[in-house]
């Protein structure tokens, strides 16, 4: 067969991504609505069509071929382009309409993220809205390859943004965070020195996160002990509270975690909070979600 002669529909594209992403035939054609004996002609079909298998199918399990692996990819960019040109043509209508998908960090704190897509939602209710949570470098890098339309980051201070557009949405400094019992609770004020001989509760080494700490405590010269590493703020809170440690957190954070005291640090890390997108230019939909807020026209242009 020519290779220019093969044909590819969109929805055989979209059966791939989810048996690929669920892991068997019945699941994906659950999520398709379609049957599944239909679901596995159109991917044998399409199979055909390529001249290659894209999946090793057993008793058990499915599994992506090496062919399966190089397709998977441009398949979802296909179905994403095909989206885009929908919404495209929705809102050269007037109607957003379409996917986005928003990633966030945990500790984000200069927006209400769910208060911000509860808005949206009521402005633009035929848009299909998602969100995950992750570490800042995971989201820019989702960001970049097209798996989010937008995302909530904190980094240290001047951290250069090259593979996405970014919109500062705020500045911040870390505060020392402790149980109320805790020998140093009743400090108006600490230096990292003072600090330095505490156990800590921090994310784990190598991520955004921790990076603003470890900085700040190599910048001055000092080491510290981390023995708690975990990915979640609120479990960081958990930890302190029962006198395991303390922790250094934004300290527009804070406030969400009750029953902690925070005590100012004259030589804190410090953070900016951005908005990102992708350089290649938002869709409609994720284009209203920057407007919304307050990115301008002209930083989306």
């Amino acid at each position: 067969m020519n290779r220019h002669d093969v044909r590819v529909e969109l929805r055989q594209l979209s059966y791939v991504v989810a048996v690929a992403e669920h892991g068997t035939f019945t699941r994906a054609a659950e999520r398709c609505f379609v049957v599944q004996s239909a679901l596995s002609h159109q991917i044998a079909r399409l199979e055909q069509e390529l001249g290659a298998r894209l999946f090793h199918r057993t008793s058990r399990q499915v599994s992506l071929t090496a062919a399966g692996r190089a397709f998977l990819p441009a398949a979802r960019q296909c179905l994403d382009a095909a989206d885009r040109a929908r919404a495209e043509v929705a809102s050269a209508t007037g109607e957003i309409r379409g996917r986005l998908s928003v990633g966030v960090i945990p500790t984000v704190a200069a927006v209400d993220v769910p208060a911000a897509l509860r808005k949206y939602h009521d402005r633009h209710p035929q848009v299909r809205a998602s969100l995950t949570t992750d570490a800042s470098d995971a989201l820019i890098e989702r960001v970049s390859d097209g798996r989010c339309d937008v995302a909530f980051l904190g980094l240290p201070t001047d951290t250069p943004l090259t593979s996405v557009r970014d919109h500062v949405l705020a500045h911040d400094h870390h505060v020392a965070v402790m149980a109320p019992g805790h020998s140093l609770a009743t400090a108006h004020n600490l230096s990292l020195e003072q600090l330095a001989d505490e156990v800590f509760v921090d994310f784990p080494a190598g991520s955004p996160g921790r990076a603003q700490s470890d900085t700040a405590f190599t910048a001055a010269g000092l080491s510290r002990d981390v023995a708690y590493e975990v990915i979640d703020a609120h479990l960081i809170a958990r930890l302190v509270r029962e006198h395991l440690g303390i922790a250094l957190l934004p300290s527009a954070f804070v406030p969400q975690l009750p029953g902690l005291t925070a005590v100012k640090v004259a030589d804190a890390p410090r953070r900016s909070e951005h908005l990102i997108w992708s350089r290649q230019g938002p869709s409609p939909a994720a284009a209203a979600f920057l407007r919304q807020l307050d990115v301008t026209q002209a930083e989306l242009s």
